[in-house]
């Protein structure tokens, strides 16, 4: 389960860094600077990203047997800026303390 929660400490933070890369930076530039190329190049990857960052969640729910509930509730804190650090905090505590999410 160890190397589970690290790969999945490791996506939460690649995806929440892309998601406000993607956020505050590419998209403010498309609207505001009609500048659409970072938005073109940052999207796909961290759609991608966050693809595998599902598949990280889903690995360590299924090691740690966590409910569906807390499951898609881990999903989807990859969408919301900012939630995926605070889910990541969360989750590594109750796994290291053998609590199930």
């Amino acid at each position: 389960m160890k190397g589970a929660l690290s790969r999945y400490r490791v996506m939460a933070y690649v995806v929440g860094v892309g998601l406000l890369l993607l956020v505050l930076v590419a998209m403010p530039l498309k609207y505001f600077a009609d500048q659409p190329m970072l938005v073109q190049v940052v999207g796909p990857i961290h759609g991608f990203l966050y693809m595998v960052y599902l598949v990280a969640v889903a690995d360590l729910a299924i090691k740690s047997r966590w409910s569906v509930k807390g499951t898609v509730l881990v999903m989807l804190a990859g969408t919301i800026p900012f939630l995926s650090f605070v889910a990541e905090r969360k989750v590594a505590h109750r796994a290291e303390a053998g609590l199930r999410v």
